[in-house]
Parts: structure tokens; C-alpha cells; sequence
């Protein structure tokens, strides 16, 4: 059975699921309404991309470190939905203003966003549980955040859309008011 306050997290989950069987079933593309920078219809990306990816391995790589970041910022943060929202219009208007002319799609940026986020307000509140989450997601998620925000030659890999999420989170995380249950 799953926690009430976990029920959004796995709606997230299956609302991106979902958008992959549509997208897969029927003639269109639903990925053609990911965020592209600095077009009108790329705005509409903003809040869609996150439930947009580009394959089934794309989907997945993405489902558990989501799963697992929502569930730590919904538990531990006495109002967390304001900063989850804003790591995502902030992230993507980041992306949006600055991000490379590309179709960005996937829940990277707020998965970015998230791993900030939570060592952020860790560091900042200075409390046992926002320090123990931000050692935790450091740990796990480290090498992901650094690594990933670095560009690579020849990949089509969202390396800005990480670069946007990561510095969204950093912000939200400098002015959250959500205290952890601490």
C-alpha cells in the first residue's frame, strides 16, 4: 500500500508511463511537444517534459532516481509542491532562454533540480534530516550531477536542461520556506 502523501509521486510515475504507451500506440509524436528553446511552441515544453522521453531506456533511467527524489522531498519537507513546481517553470525557463536549439524531453531537469535541491536546503538549514537527505543524495547522486551537466560531443543528451535544473534547484533551495520536519 502506498503512503497517502506518496500517492502524487506515483501519479508523476504514471502519468509519464502513460504519456510513453500514448505515444507509443497512436501515429503522433507526443515528444514533438518537448521544449524547444526560445520557440513559441517550446513554451508548452516547459511543463511537459517532464512526462515526454525519447525511448523506453530513457523512461526507465529516469523513473527510479525520480521515484526516489520526489518520495525524499515530499517526506521530509512540510510543504514541498511550491518547490517541486518552481524547480520546474524555473528550470525551464532557464532552459527555454539559454538551453541549445534542441528538442529537450525527460525528467532530468527536474531530477537535477531535485538532487540540488535537497543538498542545498541540507547545507543551508543545518538540521539532522536535511543534512542526513543531503548526504544521502550526494552520495548516490554525485557523480550523476557532475558528470551530467558537462557536455559531450556527438550525445544527444540534455546536458544544459541538467545544467538548468541543477541551478533552479540551487535557487529554490536558497529561498525555501518548506522546513523539514527536522
Amino acid at each position: 500500500m502506498i503512503p497517502p502523501s506518496l500517492i502524487p509521486v506515483a501519479a508523476i510515475l504514471a502519468a509519464m508511463w502513460l504519456v510513453y504507451l500514448v505515444d507509443f500506440l497512436l501515429p503522433i509524436s507526443m515528444v514533438s511537444f518537448g521544449l524547444v528553446p526560445r520557440t513559441f511552441q517550446g513554451i508548452l515544453g516547459i511543463p511537459a517534459m517532464t512526462f515526454l522521453h525519447g525511448g523506453m531506456k530513457h523512461l526507465l533511467g529516469n523513473t527510479v532516481p525520480l521515484a526516489i527524489l520526489l518520495s525524499l522531498t515530499i517526506v521530509t519537507r512540510d510543504r514541498p509542491w511550491p518547490s517541486i513546481i518552481s524547480i520546474v517553470l524555473g528550470g525551464g525557463a532557464l532552459l527555454w532562454l539559454f538551453g541549445r536549439s534542441a528538442n529537450h524531453v525527460g525528467a532530468s531537469l527536474l531530477i537535477f533540480g531535485l538532487i540540488t535541491f535537497l543538498i542545498t536546503v541540507g547545507i543551508r538549514e543545518k538540521q539532522f534530516v536535511s543534512i542526513t537527505i543531503a548526504l544521502v543524495v550526494g552520495f548516490f547522486f554525485g557523480g550523476s550531477l557532475l558528470w551530467g551537466v558537462i557536455p559531450m560531443p556527438g550525445s544527444s543528451v540534455s546536458w544544459d536542461g541538467h545544467l538548468c535544473g541543477a541551478i533552479a534547484g540551487v535557487v529554490v533551495g536558497l529561498n525555501a520556506t518548506d522546513y523539514s520536519f527536522g
